[in-house]
């Protein structure tokens, strides 16, 4: 299971961070693989299942998404299944007037597919998109 943890400072309520970071159709803006979120219904925890498609490494992926826990203006974690498996922890704190955010990924690569070759170069190539999305979430956040 590969790991990218990530974090950036952001000039903006805490409140407007996590309202728009929480909302699966901003995701394709700010995530430079993410193709498309669609099919997005609200759950009762305040959070969303919704379906997605992703480019990782030239190759397209399909799968579901859903919020397994929201805890409003703190917290969300996302559990992904399909064609990526993964676990995405967001994670939203008050810091100097502005939101300290940290984003925790933990996902399967599909080695079997890719091979044990291309999986390190995978790996570094998610972690610069890691940090796209952060500098891509600050900029929307900041504008």
């Amino acid at each position: 299971m590969a790991t990218i943890k990530k974090s950036i400072k952001i000039n903006a309520p805490v409140e407007k961070v996590f309202e728009y970071a929480n909302k699966p159709e901003n995701l394709p803006e700010i995530w430079p693989s993410m193709i498309e979120a669609k099919d997005i219904q609200p759950l009762p925890n305040g959070g969303y299942k919704f379906r997605w498609v992703y480019k990782m490494a030239g190759m397209r992926f399909n799968g579901t998404s859903v919020d397994t826990e929201v805890v409003p203006n703190e917290r969300t974690v996302t559990q992904s299944t399909g064609g990526i498996e993964s676990t995405i922890t967001w994670v939203f704190e008050p810091e100097d007037g502005g939101t300290k955010v940290t984003s925790l990924a933990e996902y399967k690569i599909p080695v079997p597919l890719l091979g044990k070759i291309a999986e390190a170069i995978i790996v570094k190539m998610n972690e610069n998109e890691g940090d796209t999305i952060m500098a891509n979430l600050k900029a929307r956040m900041e504008a």
